[in-house]
């Protein structure tokens, strides 16, 4: 169930998604709202689950993670036991930044930062050295076009 924002709620967390590290004071200027309303905005907003943690953003090639990989995974077994071996490796692979489960004819899509083409050649190895797979296909990003973090809180229905 997806919660409740009014306006205010919408602009502290737009607020945050830029920079978390931004003083409440500052917050508050921008949301044109004062201190404690916002501390008690977002006091409620991390109670009802709405923001979940703070981190921060890296940059993957200033440490030398130059290629992102797109793995394609197709499986041709179902079990319940096959998929939680699956999950177990890639959760547990800190390569691994995002791992989906898709509809159609790709089962799982997982995104992979690695510093080179060897380094996704060993990640590869070490999965399929955990868990069978039927077929995998790795896409290398040629060009990160558009990378956010940020949801688009301003097209929600109020």
């Amino acid at each position: 169930m997806a919660a409740e924002l009014d306006d205010l709620d919408r602009r502290i967390l737009e607020c945050l998604q830029r920079d978390a590290s931004q003083s409440l004071d500052e917050i508050a200027r921008k949301v044109g709202s004062s201190k404690t309303p916002v501390w008690n905005r977002i006091r409620k907003l991390r109670n009802a689950g709405v923001i979940t943690r703070n981190t921060t953003i890296l940059d993957p090639e200033a440490l030398g993670l130059e290629a992102c990989f797109f793995v394609l995974v197709r499986t041709s077994a179902h079990e319940a036991d096959w998929q939680t071996r699956f999950l177990h490796a890639v959760r547990a692979r800190p390569e691994v930044l995002e791992a989906h489960r898709l509809a159609g004819d790709v089962d799982y899509i997982l995104k992979v930062r690695v510093p080179n083409a060897r380094a996704y050649d060993r990640f590869y190895q070490a999965l399929i050295s955990e868990v069978s797979i039927h077929n995998v296909t790795a896409l290398l990003s040629m060009e990160e076009i558009k990378f956010t973090t940020e949801l688009p809180l301003g097209h929600m229905a109020p």
